[in-house]
């Protein structure tokens, strides 16, 4: 392997798709999220409440259930964000 910061395959993977470990809902519909990589990011949501099935989530006492699930978060009735989209699109906001 051949990585400046990998040494193995399976930190070659964290690099390229971490994982959101830990996921805050915040006021104006955005998400503070935390990754298996040590950082901190802001994933804003508003550009996904669109539709039926998403703009349930427009209603607080819904949003504010969101939970991880896997390599992603999601809300009770299935909604929820790619996990490549959830880290790329989010903000820096703490390493």
């Amino acid at each position: 392997m051949n990585h400046p910061k990998a040494k193995t395959v399976k930190e070659l993977v964290l690099l390229l798709r971490p994982k959101a470990i830990q996921v805050k809902p915040l006021d104006n519909y955005l998400l503070e999220l935390q990754f298996n990589n040590g950082e901190t990011r802001i994933f804003d949501v508003k550009p996904y409440l669109t539709g039926e099935w998403y703009s349930k989530l427009k209603q607080p006492g819904i949003f504010n259930t969101v939970r991880i699930a896997g390599l992603s978060v999601e809300w009770p009735d299935g909604q929820d964000i790619c996990p490549d989209c959830l880290y790329y699109e989010s903000k820096l906001i703490k390493v």
